[in-house]
């Protein structure tokens, strides 16, 4: 099975390598990109709300400060266009987890219901904040990026779409590293009964904490690579508040808590997006609410754990049932004669 999991991984690593080469369509590598963009942001999210249990609905406050970032560094340093401002996005990812340092000490100090009405509170002040500081974000103007007219015809999207592949596979190296290593189980551990782990010695507040900003940081680098494809940065959309629900739900519908999972949230529904927005702008809308409503009901534990479970299930009655076909217990002795048990032809 390992060595089976290892080769299917290869080769889907090797069809998303070649993915823009198979289907140049420039409207097929646009899906493509805002895909692969929501799977690192609903894995970045996942660490802090898969992990520790802290159900955050203001993250995308991040992503608008990433891509504000990126336009402002762009603007105050001249940089032209080109691939070298894909090597801004760190930067802008760092500074949108400088943020977040504050913000997430704050937002921690309470927990369940009231942490989520307080990362909607800050997503908020961050979005007003957005339209008041003119003087740093030009208001409702907004702020231009770099636009790479070189990049013409069905090639453009390619370098965002390989920028956006690494910022994912780094996302998925990250939350395989936190769900398997010593910190992570503290954080699994915070998330069954965090009382009882601060009693067994996990550091609860700096876990939390390290969880909330290592989330910031993919987001706001998922900002910054939007913000780049767009060409354009305004309050509207990069303070989105249907991101926020794009991601809990991808989250929500692959499997939070597992590493699988959100990435097949969003290759589940991100393409459905897409493809609803286009032509039909308020349905999805509608379409992202009943989801929501049927996933909550009928997959509260998600897609890859319900599945995992099941097969887990089926493999043990399997077992059982071969082992129930393969006994047979002879019938009850004479008296002063030793019982036997026969399994396929030999005495037990």
């Amino acid at each position: 099975m390992r060595t089976f999991k290892a080769v299917g991984l290869l080769l889907l690593l090797a069809f998303a390598i070649a993915f823009p080469l198979l289907f140049s369509n420039g409207e097929i590598t646009s899906i493509a990109f805002f895909t692969l963009l929501f799977a690192a942001m609903v894995t970045g999210w996942n660490i802090l709300a898969g992990y520790t249990g802290y159900i955050s609905l203001g993250h995308v406050a991040y992503f608008g400060i990433g891509a504000y970032a990126l336009a402002l560094i762009c603007k105050h340093w001249n940089v032209p266009p080109g691939y070298g401002i894909f090597f801004l996005t760190p930067v802008a990812g760092a500074i949108a987890a400088l943020i977040a340092i504050p913000a997430g000490w704050v937002a921690l100090r309470v927990r369940r219901h009231t942490f989520i009405v307080i990362t909607i509170a800050m997503f908020f002040i961050a979005q007003l904040l957005s339209y008041s500081l003119n003087g740093l974000t030009n208001g409702s103007t907004g702020l231009d990026v770099p636009f790479p007219l070189e990049w013409g015809g069905d090639f453009f999207n390619t370098p965002f779409y390989y920028a956006v592949l690494i910022l994912l596979l780094l996302s998925i190296a990250l939350s395989w590293w936190v769900r398997y290593s010593k910190y992570g189980l503290g954080l699994l551990a915070i998330r069954d009964d965090e009382d009882r782990a601060r009693g067994l010695g996990v550091k609860t507040e700096v876990s939390k904490l390290s969880a909330f900003v290592m989330s910031a940081l993919i987001i706001g680098m998922a900002g910054a690579i939007w913000a780049y494809f767009i060409g354009a940065v305004y309050p509207a959309s990069a303070f989105d508040p249907n991101f926020d629900i794009a991601i809990a739900l991808m989250g929500f519908l692959g499997g939070m808590g597992t590493i699988s999972g959100p990435i097949l949230g969003a290759l589940l529904l991100e393409p459905l997006h897409q493809y609803l927005a286009a032509d039909y702008p308020d349905l999805y809308l509608i379409l992202y609410g009943g989801l929501f409503l049927l996933v909550l009901l009928l997959l509260p534990r998600g897609i890859v754990p319900t599945v995992r479970e099941r097969w887990t299930k089926y493999r043990a009655l399997s077992q059982n049932a071969q082992r129930k076909d393969g006994v047979v217990v002879s019938p009850l002795p004479e008296q002063g004669e030793p019982a036997t048990m026969k399994r396929e032809g030999i005495n037990l």
